[in-house]
């Protein structure tokens, strides 16, 4: 069998590999390095790809042997990383009961209470919830936390006292954090895919059921469960990061002392966030396939700026976005990937004449300003160490009462230049 498998190998890969000494052992290379590269979709192994190989595509394991203690960790953690908003957590499917195995490994290497941890309720139980054994603490369920959301909530653009702040942000954060971890269960990718369907077609219905595996009962149920729209958790998004970006950076230490408000207890959720990140080429795309539905500029931009708002990592090209939506033509874009090069090359020019603008207005030293840039759009950050950012200050000396004012100054706006621009290439 296995001299059969490489040869397909071999006429589908151009390559001359064999089951021989070195032979096999560079097919085993070739092999994990198509499996990272995505050009290989599944493997079937015994034994084999179980330990040191690490391809964060990876994304489901299907087991029909009876693994046990350190064996059964080390396969179930090959689908463990996370690979963007595309994978968030990796699947394992036994085909024979390994439950109590599964069980017995994490408590041989953990304690008695480790399987509490790391073994996941019922989906009921992260809907409705339940009791945390290991704490005794009452965790409420996707449900309530959605009831009272939209509730106390329900127009997260009036959010304007501080004490709101802090309470949208510790229950939006208990929102995201039961969200990630029902995004683990079938019911739950049911009940979101069930929003997109029109429920007065009976054929798309149908269409639905079948593709789904759902029975009229089971549909029946999915229907009594009500989950925000896309556009709201997007708003919601967008204010959860508003009042993140507030508190750490518009907010004063002067207005700080003077609050009455504690954030200590309150944890942004930033790594959920990240998970659930939507890429700037997938920003561009629905500018294409909006356009084509000819929406105005206006209702366009109102929509990209919800889409942008919701996400951390493109927030900050808001105003790039929008003002390459005013001053191009899209109608005359033929498809997605010219909008992409198109929005890149605008972007360039731009980043180019902002840094002028910037150098010129600040009487900065432009050629060590150009170099302290164009490293900080290398890094994706502005650095404060170091002697380059006070090598681009005009000539003053350090113990002028301005100077820090200055560099101070200079580093914020160059710091906001590198948010706007990094990602997009070309000089300055």
């Amino acid at each position: 069998f296995l001299d059969t498998a490489i040869g397909n190998y071999n006429a589908l890969f151009k390559t001359n590999f064999s089951v021989d000494g070195n032979g096999f052992q560079n097919y085993y290379r070739d092999l994990a390095k198509r499996v990272i590269s995505k050009e290989i979709d599944l493997l079937i192994v015994v034994g084999m790809f179980l330990t040191g190989f690490d391809a964060p595509t990876l994304n489901t394991l299907f087991v029909d042997k009876n693994l046990r203690y350190h064996g059964l960790l080390q396969a179930y953690s090959r689908t463990n990383r996370i690979y963007d908003a595309t994978k968030t957590f990796g699947n394992i499917v036994t085909f024979r009961d390994l439950e109590q195995a599964t069980i017995d490994a994490i408590t041989l290497f953990g304690d008695k209470n480790t399987k509490n941890v790391v073994l996941e309720k019922s989906y009921t139980e992260y809907m409705q919830g339940f009791t945390d054994l290991l704490t005794g603490q009452a965790r409420r369920g996707f449900v309530e936390v959605v009831t009272e959301l939209e509730q106390r909530f329900p127009n997260p653009d009036a959010i304007v006292l501080e004490k709101d702040k802090k309470d949208f942000a510790k229950l939006f954060g208990e929102y995201l954090r039961v969200e990630n971890v029902l995004q683990n269960y079938d019911e739950f990718a049911s009940l979101k895919a069930l929003q997109t369907i029109d429920r007065s077609d009976p054929e798309a219905v149908k269409t639905f059921k079948e593709e789904h595996y759902l029975s009229d009962a089971d549909l029946a149920t999915l229907q009594t469960i009500h989950i925000p729209s896309e556009r709201k958790i997007q708003d919601y998004r967008s204010t959860y990061n508003d009042i993140r970006d507030w508190l750490r950076r518009e907010k004063s230490a002067e207005e700080q002392a003077k609050s009455t408000v504690d954030w200590n207890d309150v944890v942004f959720e930033v790594d959920l966030l990240r998970s659930q990140e939507i890429n700037l080429d997938y920003i561009l795309e629905l500018i294409f396939e909006q356009n084509k539905k000819n929406k105005s500029k206006g209702e366009l931009i109102e929509e990209v700026r919800r889409l942008i708002r919701a996400s951390l990592g493109n927030r900050a090209k808001e105003s790039l976005i929008v003002d390459f939506i005013n001053q191009t033509n899209l109608d005359a874009i033929g498809d997605k990937a010219t909008i992409i090069d198109e929005f890149f090359t605008f972007a360039q020019a731009e980043q180019a004449r902002e840094a002028e603008e910037l150098i010129r207005s600040e009487d900065l030293i432009a050629d060590a300003a150009r170099r302290y840039i164009l490293a900080s759009l290398k890094r994706e950050y502005a650095s404060e160490n170091g002697t380059e950012l006070n090598a681009t200050l005009p000539k003053m000396s350090p113990l002028n009462p301005q100077y820090k004012t200055k560099k101070q100054s200079v580093f914020q706006k160059i710091s906001a230049f590198v948010e706007k621009f990094k990602g997009v290439g070309g000089q300055i």
